[in-house]
């Protein structure tokens, strides 16, 4: 996939900053688009969707089962499906992570039950006999999952997200521009982080302003932009977590993460397979939201050059 050479913007001219700041960012989206497009077409794309595929996509009441049991847990399948499936074999003496799996029979048209449970009611249908019943969900039972943490074995495919480039002097501004915007910012350690495989999250309290909190890493880059990442939540999507457009939150955060690190000379072309990964909305969502990322995208950057 092509990538375009970061380079530090700069809007100094009072009289037309706003015109140019708005023009260089349309320009910034409308790339970042197009690498969205080659990121979906390229192989190693379409490899990693290819092996995402084969887990499962579990319920909520299962995914909740899941967080209880193993916090940490990120990729989880059955102990045979990680040997057939993914060449991983579950590591002797771990524990298992137990959800509910659906128990299919066929049922009686009439009760609903399975033949064995239905001959036990005294349901008196008769129509059609038990062998031409359709199948269906007749109950739950128990069983035994891993999460990828547990097994060892073939590496599974990953996608290159990270944003890379000098960011020693940028982190500790972005820090500072978090403050600005009111929102509380903690960088936790590695050692320290309850949030499993997320770079970052973004929470919000009722009686208090948003609070940040972004995993310890080397790569500075990359912890720069989660941080931008989190702050566009912050300050895009504090009322909307209750209308379900996970993905949509997450192409204007990313695309607001992207901007401002071009801005600052960094390479966000990774935002590109990071938002690739969102199914269900085009490349062309970034466009459609533009007012939304570019005033979000304006608002840090000019936090930036406040302190600067």
């Amino acid at each position: 996939m092509a990538t375009k050479q970061p380079t530090v913007a700069s809007f100094e001219d009072t009289e037309t900053r706003h015109d140019e700041m708005n023009e260089t960012i349309e320009s910034w989206l409308s790339d970042l688009v197009d690498l969205i497009g080659e990121a979906r077409g390229s192989e190693e794309f379409k490899h990693w969707l290819e092996v995402q595929s084969r887990f499962h996509d579990y319920s909520h009441r299962n995914t909740l089962l899941i967080a209880q049991q193993c916090p940490t847990a990120t990729r989880v399948a059955g102990y045979r499906s990680w040997q057939t499936n993914f060449d991983r074999q579950v590591k002797k003496g771990e524990r298992a992570i137990w959800i509910w799996a659906p128990i299919t029979a066929r049922k009686c048209p009439s009760c609903g039950l399975s033949k064995s449970r239905h001959s036990s009611t005294g349901c008196e249908y008769t129509e059609t006999p038990p062998e031409e019943w359709s199948k269906g969900l007749v109950g739950f039972k128990p069983v035994p999952v891993f999460d990828i943490s547990q097994t060892e074995g073939e590496a599974l495919p990953s996608l290159e997200t990270e944003t890379t480039g000098d960011a020693h002097e940028i982190v500790p501004l972005l820090y500072k521009a978090g403050n600005a915007l009111d929102i509380e910012v903690t960088i936790v350690s590695k050692e320290a982080w309850p949030f499993g495989s997320a770079k970052g999250v973004c929470e919000f309290h009722s009686d208090s302003r948003p609070t940040v909190k972004v995993r310890e890493r080397t790569n500075l880059a990359d912890l720069a932009t989660t941080l931008v990442h989190e702050y566009a939540h912050a300050l895009l999507h504090a009322d909307d977590l209750s209308k379900g457009e996970h993905a949509s939150r997450e192409v204007e955060a990313e695309a607001v993460a992207y901007i401002v690190g071009r801005y600052v000379g960094l390479d966000t072309s990774g935002s590109a397979f990071y938002l690739a990964a969102w199914q269900g909305d085009e490349p062309e969502t970034v466009s459609e939201r533009f007012e939304r990322i570019r005033s979000s995208a304006h608002i840090v950057i000019k936090q930036l050059e406040a302190i600067e």
